[in-house]
């Protein structure tokens, strides 16, 4: 991990722990809205919390959407086996494209539907967690396996803390689930 990672993480820490000291403080425990996530920035800006807070999420999408669409469409592409890459003209990566286009109008027409970002952010989180257990199971298999990865196979503590990490997984998991 890099300087950068590790930095970029400490400030992401430190964010989301003044957020919850100021709006626990203000008794806001339970964030349903960009409203009341903006509040967390009314001692430093005061009236201004908002617009900061706007300014933020505009920032950040112009930031991640080309990143994730990108990466999607850069992962149907190589499923399906056809031509991909921002290097290459539409009319050679017309699938590439394509999703990259789609993906952008569908974010754009969730952001002016009635459905609530930060409950959908949730889903989606609690999705990625359940989704994850079925993958790490089959990587932990496959990398374990000598047959298909050679002396690369994953062995003794490797191995132990893979499984760890698959059961540290699968416990929130199951337990949401029963």
């Amino acid at each position: 991990m890099g300087a950068g990672q590790v930095y970029s993480n400490v400030v992401a820490f430190f964010i989301m722990l003044t957020a919850a000291a100021v709006l626990h403080a203000h008794g806001v425990t339970d964030i349903r809205t960009s409203a009341q996530a903006a509040q967390a920035l009314q001692p430093l800006a005061g009236r201004f919390a908002s617009a900061l807070f706007a300014a933020g999420i505009v920032g950040t999408g112009l930031l991640a959407v080309p990143v994730l669409a990108g990466s999607g469409a850069y992962a149907v592409a190589e499923a399906f086996g056809v031509s991909a890459g921002l290097g290459r003209k539409p009319g050679e990566a017309r699938l590439f494209y394509l999703i990259i286009a789609g993906a952008t109008a569908l974010g754009t027409v969730l952001s002016f539907s009635p459905v609530d970002p930060v409950r959908l952010l949730f889903w989606s989180a609690v999705l990625n967690g359940v989704i994850s257990v079925p993958l790490m199971v089959a990587i932990m298999r496959i990398a374990a396996h000598p047959g298909l990865m050679g002396p690369f196979a994953v062995r003794g503590a490797l191995r132990r803390m893979g499984w760890l990490a698959t059961a540290a997984m699968a416990l929130p998991v199951l337990a949401m689930l029963l």
